[in-house]
């Protein structure tokens, strides 16, 4: 069977919350931390980044919109099917997210690529948690607007949802600011689904 590569902290979190919500025949490896960057691995994804899908053939799928759209698309059934509204508007949240939403802690996690002194850096960091805060308040807006699910409805795009409202307790950022969010991680923690992808990937719930 398929073998989808994690490691814990990463946003491989996501595909592994949506395998378990499928019971869908993957087998989940999850990595030591640094085992990212080993030979093995490069091997398998030269990006040296979590989350791929190895297949029994041999070829690789990365980043997790892609997975995330496969694991639908194989394993979903009607319930992700990408010809409907809820399809298409994963499809659209799920591109921001990863996109824009995740590609702006690159200021958090490595600011140092974007600036040398440390002023600069300082600066970097001042100007990511503004986009970052605007990213979390549209994303509240969203969830308030549609209830208990960011589409209405549960979808792929509560997994990574999930995943980037556990980065905000890495960042200067309150839970607090951001009521629907946080009853949006309570609620995907008491889920049985959430719980077991935790497990596989050394992951505790925040609470």
């Amino acid at each position: 069977m398929p073998t989808l590569y994690t490691m814990p902290g990463t946003c491989s979190l996501a595909p592994n919350i949506a395998v378990a919500w499928l019971d869908a025949p993957v087998e989940v490896h999850t990595m030591a931390y640094g085992d990212h960057k080993k030979d093995d691995y490069l091997a398998i994804n030269d990006k040296g980044k979590v989350p791929a899908l190895r297949f029994e053939d041999g070829d690789v799928l990365t980043e997790a919109a892609a997975i995330l759209s496969w694991l639908g698309a194989a394993h979903g059934g009607e319930g992700y099917a990408r010809d409907t509204v809820l399809g298409r508007k994963e499809a659209e949240a799920l591109s921001y997210m990863t996109s824009e939403v995740h590609a702006a802690y690159g200021g958090h996690f490595g600011p140092q690529n974007f600036a040398e002194s440390d002023a600069a850096i300082e600066e970097v960091k001042r100007k990511t948690y503004e986009k970052l805060d605007m990213h979390y308040k549209r994303m509240d807006q969203i969830l308030s607007e549609n209830g208990d699910w960011y589409l209405g409805k549960r979808s792929f795009a509560d997994t990574f949802l999930y995943v980037l409202m556990r980065w905000i307790e890495k960042t200067p950022l309150s839970y607090d600011d951001y009521p629907a969010l946080k009853q949006h991680m309570v609620r995907m923690e008491a889920d049985a689904g959430v719980q077991l992808a935790l497990k596989r990937q050394n992951m505790e719930p925040i609470g």
